[in-house]
Protein backbone atom coordinates (compact mmCIF):
# COMPACT_ATOMS: atom_id res chain seq x y z
CA UNK A 1 0.00 0.00 0.00
CA UNK A 2 2.66 2.32 1.20
CA UNK A 3 4.97 1.47 -1.89
CA UNK A 4 1.32 2.03 -4.60
CA UNK A 5 1.04 5.42 -2.94
CA UNK A 6 4.87 6.69 -3.26
CA UNK A 7 4.74 5.38 -7.23
CA UNK A 8 1.64 7.94 -7.02
CA UNK A 9 3.09 10.53 -5.86
CA UNK A 10 6.56 10.35 -7.80
CA UNK A 11 4.30 9.74 -11.33
CA UNK A 12 2.77 13.32 -9.93
CA UNK A 13 5.38 15.26 -9.71
CA UNK A 14 6.49 13.78 -12.61
CA UNK A 15 3.62 15.13 -14.65
CA UNK A 16 4.03 18.40 -13.35
CA UNK A 17 1.15 20.51 -12.68
CA UNK A 18 -1.85 20.58 -14.70
CA UNK A 19 -1.92 23.41 -16.97
CA UNK A 20 -4.56 25.95 -16.02
CA UNK A 21 -7.81 26.93 -18.74
CA UNK A 22 -7.12 29.85 -21.35
CA UNK A 23 -10.30 31.78 -21.95
CA UNK A 24 -10.29 33.80 -25.23
CA UNK A 25 -12.57 36.16 -26.63
CA UNK A 26 -11.62 36.08 -30.75
CA UNK A 27 -12.62 38.43 -33.73
CA UNK A 28 -12.92 38.18 -37.56
CA UNK A 29 -14.05 41.73 -38.98
CA UNK A 30 -13.21 43.40 -42.45
CA UNK A 31 -13.55 47.03 -41.16
CA UNK A 32 -14.12 48.46 -44.53
CA UNK A 33 -11.39 51.17 -44.45
CA UNK A 34 -12.23 51.76 -40.59
CA UNK A 35 -15.89 52.94 -42.02
CA UNK A 36 -14.43 55.39 -44.51
CA UNK A 37 -14.86 53.97 -47.54
CA UNK A 38 -18.71 55.03 -46.69
CA UNK A 39 -17.63 58.17 -45.23
CA UNK A 40 -17.65 56.96 -41.59
CA UNK A 41 -15.57 57.55 -38.63
CA UNK A 42 -13.19 54.78 -37.64
CA UNK A 43 -15.41 55.23 -33.82
CA UNK A 44 -18.05 53.26 -35.20
CA UNK A 45 -15.15 50.58 -36.17
CA UNK A 46 -14.35 51.13 -32.65
CA UNK A 47 -17.63 50.20 -30.86
CA UNK A 48 -18.01 47.28 -32.25
CA UNK A 49 -14.90 45.85 -31.57
CA UNK A 50 -15.73 47.03 -27.68
CA UNK A 51 -18.78 45.72 -28.12
CA UNK A 52 -17.54 42.09 -28.86
CA UNK A 53 -14.79 42.52 -25.90
CA UNK A 54 -12.67 40.56 -27.88
CA UNK A 55 -9.32 40.06 -26.98
CA UNK A 56 -7.27 39.35 -30.33
CA UNK A 57 -9.75 40.79 -33.20
CA UNK A 58 -8.10 40.20 -36.78
CA UNK A 59 -8.95 43.06 -39.03
CA UNK A 60 -9.12 43.12 -43.24
CA UNK A 61 -9.60 46.08 -45.29
CA UNK A 62 -7.96 48.57 -42.80
CA UNK A 63 -6.52 50.68 -45.77
CA UNK A 64 -9.05 52.41 -48.85
CA UNK A 65 -10.06 50.75 -52.07
CA UNK A 66 -7.99 51.52 -54.51
CA UNK A 67 -9.68 54.06 -57.39
CA UNK A 68 -10.80 52.03 -59.55
CA UNK A 69 -11.25 49.30 -57.40
CA UNK A 70 -12.51 46.42 -60.31
CA UNK A 71 -13.25 43.29 -59.84
CA UNK A 72 -9.95 42.05 -61.04
CA UNK A 73 -7.78 45.23 -59.78
CA UNK A 74 -8.43 46.88 -56.84
CA UNK A 75 -5.26 47.66 -54.98
CA UNK A 76 -5.43 49.59 -51.07
CA UNK A 77 -4.59 52.49 -50.91
CA UNK A 78 -3.88 55.62 -48.12
CA UNK A 79 -2.91 54.72 -44.48
CA UNK A 80 -4.16 52.14 -42.25
CA UNK A 81 -6.45 52.45 -39.30
CA UNK A 82 -5.61 49.89 -37.22
CA UNK A 83 -3.47 51.72 -35.19
CA UNK A 84 -6.49 54.84 -35.01
CA UNK A 85 -8.62 51.42 -33.41
CA UNK A 86 -6.09 50.06 -30.97
CA UNK A 87 -4.92 53.14 -29.52
CA UNK A 88 -9.00 53.89 -28.37
CA UNK A 89 -9.21 50.17 -27.36
CA UNK A 90 -5.80 50.36 -25.63
CA UNK A 91 -4.38 47.09 -27.66
CA UNK A 92 -1.42 46.51 -28.98
CA UNK A 93 -1.20 46.27 -32.71
CA UNK A 94 -0.10 45.09 -36.01
CA UNK A 95 0.06 46.04 -39.72
CA UNK A 96 0.56 43.11 -42.02
CA UNK A 97 2.32 45.19 -44.82
CA UNK A 98 3.54 42.34 -47.30
CA UNK A 99 2.36 42.31 -50.59
CA UNK A 100 1.43 38.40 -51.49
CA UNK A 101 -1.83 36.90 -52.38
CA UNK A 102 -2.54 36.35 -48.75
CA UNK A 103 -2.71 39.89 -47.50
CA UNK A 104 -5.01 42.88 -48.50
CA UNK A 105 -4.72 45.90 -46.00
CA UNK A 106 -4.52 43.42 -42.91
CA UNK A 107 -4.07 43.75 -39.63
CA UNK A 108 -4.04 41.91 -36.11
CA UNK A 109 -5.14 43.50 -32.57
CA UNK A 110 -4.74 42.08 -29.57
CA UNK A 111 -4.79 43.41 -25.64
CA UNK A 112 -1.85 40.72 -25.18
CA UNK A 113 1.80 41.75 -26.67
CA UNK A 114 2.44 41.07 -29.87
CA UNK A 115 5.65 39.09 -31.13
CA UNK A 116 7.67 38.53 -33.92
CA UNK A 117 5.51 38.01 -37.47
CA UNK A 118 5.95 34.52 -38.95
CA UNK A 119 8.19 34.89 -42.66
CA UNK A 120 4.79 35.51 -45.04
CA UNK A 121 3.79 37.93 -42.54
CA UNK A 122 0.38 36.15 -42.84
CA UNK A 123 0.52 35.67 -38.41
CA UNK A 124 1.94 36.51 -35.23
CA UNK A 125 3.12 35.87 -32.02
CA UNK A 126 1.04 36.70 -29.25
CA UNK A 127 1.42 36.05 -25.45
CA UNK A 128 -0.91 35.47 -23.56
CA UNK A 129 -0.31 35.99 -19.54
CA UNK A 130 2.92 33.75 -20.57
CA UNK A 131 1.26 31.46 -22.90
CA UNK A 132 2.68 31.52 -26.42
CA UNK A 133 -0.51 31.55 -29.28
CA UNK A 134 -0.32 32.51 -33.00
CA UNK A 135 -2.66 34.31 -34.69
CA UNK A 136 -2.70 34.30 -39.07
CA UNK A 137 -4.95 36.59 -40.60
CA UNK A 138 -5.59 36.48 -44.16
CA UNK A 139 -7.88 37.65 -46.90
CA UNK A 140 -8.00 35.83 -49.92
CA UNK A 141 -9.00 37.14 -53.68
CA UNK A 142 -12.19 37.82 -54.36
CA UNK A 143 -11.60 37.32 -58.50
CA UNK A 144 -12.94 35.12 -60.04
CA UNK A 145 -15.78 34.91 -57.30
CA UNK A 146 -17.16 31.05 -57.53
CA UNK A 147 -20.82 31.75 -56.08
CA UNK A 148 -21.17 34.06 -59.23
CA UNK A 149 -20.10 32.14 -61.31
CA UNK A 150 -22.27 29.27 -60.19
CA UNK A 151 -25.18 31.34 -60.26
CA UNK A 152 -24.60 33.37 -63.84
CA UNK A 153 -23.68 36.79 -61.94
CA UNK A 154 -21.69 38.86 -64.07
CA UNK A 155 -18.24 39.74 -62.02
CA UNK A 156 -15.57 40.50 -64.22
CA UNK A 157 -14.03 38.95 -66.83
CA UNK A 158 -15.41 35.51 -65.29
CA UNK A 159 -16.94 32.75 -67.33
CA UNK A 160 -19.61 30.91 -65.81
CA UNK A 161 -19.66 27.47 -64.43
CA UNK A 162 -22.33 24.91 -63.85
CA UNK A 163 -21.04 22.09 -61.67
CA UNK A 164 -19.67 21.75 -58.11
CA UNK A 165 -16.40 20.18 -59.19
CA UNK A 166 -15.72 23.02 -61.75
CA UNK A 167 -16.29 25.56 -58.75
CA UNK A 168 -13.76 23.65 -56.98
CA UNK A 169 -11.23 23.78 -59.58
CA UNK A 170 -11.77 27.31 -59.67
CA UNK A 171 -11.72 28.01 -56.58
CA UNK A 172 -8.23 25.72 -55.80
CA UNK A 173 -6.74 27.48 -58.60
CA UNK A 174 -7.66 31.45 -57.28
CA UNK A 175 -6.52 30.78 -53.50
CA UNK A 176 -4.13 27.71 -53.66
CA UNK A 177 -1.11 29.84 -53.89
CA UNK A 178 -2.17 31.80 -50.63
CA UNK A 179 -3.25 28.86 -48.63
CA UNK A 180 0.65 27.45 -49.72
CA UNK A 181 1.68 30.50 -47.76
CA UNK A 182 0.04 30.24 -45.17
CA UNK A 183 0.87 26.15 -44.71
CA UNK A 184 4.54 27.46 -45.09
CA UNK A 185 3.59 29.81 -41.89
CA UNK A 186 2.19 27.73 -40.01
CA UNK A 187 5.10 25.84 -38.75
CA UNK A 188 6.23 28.61 -37.17
CA UNK A 189 3.24 27.58 -34.44
CA UNK A 190 4.27 23.86 -34.01
CA UNK A 191 2.12 22.38 -31.82
CA UNK A 192 0.93 26.37 -29.72
CA UNK A 193 -2.21 27.29 -30.00
CA UNK A 194 -3.61 28.89 -33.25
CA UNK A 195 -6.00 30.49 -34.89
CA UNK A 196 -6.63 31.38 -38.37
CA UNK A 197 -9.32 34.65 -39.28
CA UNK A 198 -9.74 35.44 -42.53
CA UNK A 199 -12.15 36.87 -45.34
CA UNK A 200 -11.60 33.92 -47.72
CA UNK A 201 -13.71 35.29 -50.41
CA UNK A 202 -15.07 31.71 -50.32
CA UNK A 203 -18.04 30.09 -48.43
CA UNK A 204 -17.55 27.24 -46.14
CA UNK A 205 -17.56 23.40 -47.39
CA UNK A 206 -20.07 22.87 -43.98
CA UNK A 207 -22.83 25.61 -45.45
CA UNK A 208 -22.96 24.85 -49.11
CA UNK A 209 -24.33 21.49 -47.91
CA UNK A 210 -27.65 19.23 -48.99
CA UNK A 211 -29.66 20.47 -46.04
CA UNK A 212 -28.54 24.03 -47.40
CA UNK A 213 -29.84 22.89 -50.81
CA UNK A 214 -32.87 21.66 -49.75
CA UNK A 215 -34.06 24.99 -47.37
CA UNK A 216 -33.30 26.96 -50.69
CA UNK A 217 -30.31 28.74 -49.21
CA UNK A 218 -27.54 27.98 -51.58
CA UNK A 219 -28.05 26.26 -55.34
CA UNK A 220 -26.07 22.93 -54.74
CA UNK A 221 -24.02 21.27 -52.49
CA UNK A 222 -20.07 21.73 -53.12
CA UNK A 223 -16.96 20.87 -50.90
CA UNK A 224 -15.34 24.22 -50.72
CA UNK A 225 -11.45 23.75 -51.15
CA UNK A 226 -10.14 26.51 -48.80
CA UNK A 227 -12.29 25.76 -45.53
CA UNK A 228 -11.94 21.76 -46.03
CA UNK A 229 -8.09 22.45 -46.61
CA UNK A 230 -8.15 24.00 -43.02
CA UNK A 231 -10.23 22.01 -41.55
CA UNK A 232 -7.40 18.70 -42.79
CA UNK A 233 -5.08 20.72 -41.08
CA UNK A 234 -6.64 20.44 -37.71
CA UNK A 235 -8.53 23.28 -37.07
CA UNK A 236 -12.19 23.97 -36.14
CA UNK A 237 -14.92 26.50 -37.67
CA UNK A 238 -15.73 27.79 -34.38
CA UNK A 239 -18.87 29.47 -35.77
CA UNK A 240 -20.22 26.26 -36.83
CA UNK A 241 -18.99 24.17 -33.56
CA UNK A 242 -21.43 26.23 -31.67
CA UNK A 243 -24.13 26.32 -34.39
CA UNK A 244 -24.29 22.91 -36.20
CA UNK A 245 -27.83 23.73 -38.08
CA UNK A 246 -26.72 25.54 -41.41
CA UNK A 247 -30.59 25.92 -41.77
CA UNK A 248 -31.20 27.84 -38.51
CA UNK A 249 -28.12 29.81 -38.71
CA UNK A 250 -27.03 30.69 -41.78
CA UNK A 251 -24.97 32.96 -40.65
CA UNK A 252 -24.07 35.35 -43.62
CA UNK A 253 -21.55 37.58 -43.13
CA UNK A 254 -21.80 38.96 -46.59
CA UNK A 255 -22.94 41.19 -46.47
CA UNK A 256 -25.27 43.79 -44.58
CA UNK A 257 -26.31 45.98 -47.65
CA UNK A 258 -28.90 45.20 -50.38
CA UNK A 259 -31.39 42.68 -50.42
CA UNK A 260 -30.82 38.87 -49.81
CA UNK A 261 -33.33 37.79 -52.34
CA UNK A 262 -31.40 40.37 -55.14
CA UNK A 263 -30.51 38.09 -58.11
CA UNK A 264 -27.83 39.59 -58.85
CA UNK A 265 -26.11 39.15 -55.62
CA UNK A 266 -25.78 36.41 -53.37
CA UNK A 267 -25.26 36.54 -49.65
CA UNK A 268 -22.67 33.87 -47.61
CA UNK A 269 -20.66 33.34 -44.99
CA UNK A 270 -16.72 34.03 -46.18
CA UNK A 271 -15.72 35.47 -42.69
CA UNK A 272 -14.20 32.88 -40.49
CA UNK A 273 -12.23 32.25 -37.54
CA UNK A 274 -10.32 28.83 -37.01
CA UNK A 275 -8.52 27.76 -33.74
CA UNK A 276 -6.74 24.62 -33.10
CA UNK A 277 -5.74 24.26 -29.52
CA UNK A 278 -5.19 21.00 -26.82
CA UNK A 279 -8.38 20.66 -25.63
CA UNK A 280 -10.18 23.49 -27.58
CA UNK A 281 -13.82 23.85 -26.83
CA UNK A 282 -15.75 26.71 -28.50
CA UNK A 283 -18.66 28.07 -25.74
CA UNK A 284 -19.73 30.63 -27.91
CA UNK A 285 -19.81 32.02 -31.55
CA UNK A 286 -21.97 35.19 -32.76
CA UNK A 287 -22.27 37.02 -36.02
CA UNK A 288 -21.88 40.61 -35.02
CA UNK A 289 -23.80 42.94 -38.15
CA UNK A 290 -26.70 45.29 -38.33
CA UNK A 291 -30.07 43.47 -37.40
CA UNK A 292 -31.99 40.57 -36.46
CA UNK A 293 -32.26 37.82 -37.95
CA UNK A 294 -29.47 38.02 -40.32
CA UNK A 295 -27.00 39.50 -37.03
CA UNK A 296 -26.92 37.75 -33.57
CA UNK A 297 -26.01 40.28 -31.89
CA UNK A 298 -26.52 44.10 -33.78
CA UNK A 299 -24.70 46.88 -33.15
CA UNK A 300 -26.15 50.50 -34.76
CA UNK A 301 -24.66 52.22 -36.58
CA UNK A 302 -22.99 49.62 -38.53
CA UNK A 303 -19.85 50.28 -40.16
CA UNK A 304 -19.03 47.82 -42.83
CA UNK A 305 -20.02 45.96 -45.75
CA UNK A 306 -19.21 42.41 -43.71
CA UNK A 307 -21.13 41.53 -41.21
CA UNK A 308 -18.20 40.20 -38.12
CA UNK A 309 -17.96 36.69 -36.54
CA UNK A 310 -16.80 36.21 -33.02
CA UNK A 311 -16.68 33.32 -30.54
CA UNK A 312 -15.31 32.71 -26.90
CA UNK A 313 -13.37 29.49 -26.70
CA UNK A 314 -11.59 27.70 -24.03
CA UNK A 315 -8.39 25.27 -24.22
CA UNK A 316 -5.74 23.84 -21.78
Amino acid sequence: MRASVLALLASTLLAGPALAETRLTIMSFNVYGGGANDNKPVDETVAVTRRANADTTATRGTRLEGDPCDADNCKPRGDSVAKAIAEQLGFHFYDQTAENPALWANAILSRYPIGPATKNDLGVEIDVDGRKVFAFNIHLTDFPYQPYQLLNIEYGPAPYLKTAEEAVAAATAARGPALDLLKADLEAAGDAPAFIFGDFNEPSALDWTQAAVDAKLQPLAVEWPTTATIQSWGFTDTYRAANPDVVAKPAFTWTPWGDPKDPEDHQDRIDFAFARAPGLKVESAAVYGEQVPQADVVVDPWPADHRATVATIVFE
